[in-house]
Order: structure tokens, then C-alpha cells, then sequence
């Protein structure tokens, strides 16, 4: 999909420098990979002690009942 965008000349080079990327293309495809993976971890941290923890469950007696 073919989209123009106005962006900062010098942040694109600084990020292509940084990343060691070849094309702008590069260097953003990555930058935005790179903010969709940290912004996923972040939805983990705040799901974070919103679930009960229960001491009696047993993770290998789940994992043997999967392969029976």
C-alpha cells in the first residue's frame, strides 16, 4: 500500500544509520515493528495481577492430559 507521509529527513537518516537499514522503507518498516512489539508487551505488563493465581494448579499434570 503506497502511502506519503511528511517525516523528520533527519530522524529517518538517524534511524537508517542506527539500524543499519539500507532504504528509509527499512528503517521504518522496522520502527514500526519494533513499536507494534513494545506496545503488545505493555498490554502484557498491565495485564499483570489481574488474574487470581491458583497454588493448587499443576502445569505438568496439563501438559500430560494435552497428550493422552
Amino acid at each position: 500500500m503506497a502511502t506519503n507521509l511528511a517525516l523528520d529527513d533527519k530522524l529517518i537518516e538517524e534511524a537508517r544509520r542506527a539500524g543499519h537499514h539500507k532504504t528509509k522503507k527499512d528503517a521504518v518498516t522496522a520502527a514500526l515493528a519494533e513499536y507494534i512489539q513494545r506496545r503488545k508487551q505493555l498490554q502484557i505488563l498491565d495485564a499483570f495481577g489481574q488474574f487470581d493465581f491458583d497454588p493448587a494448579y499443576d502445569y505438568k499434570a496439563e501438559r500430560r492430559g494435552r497428550r493422552a
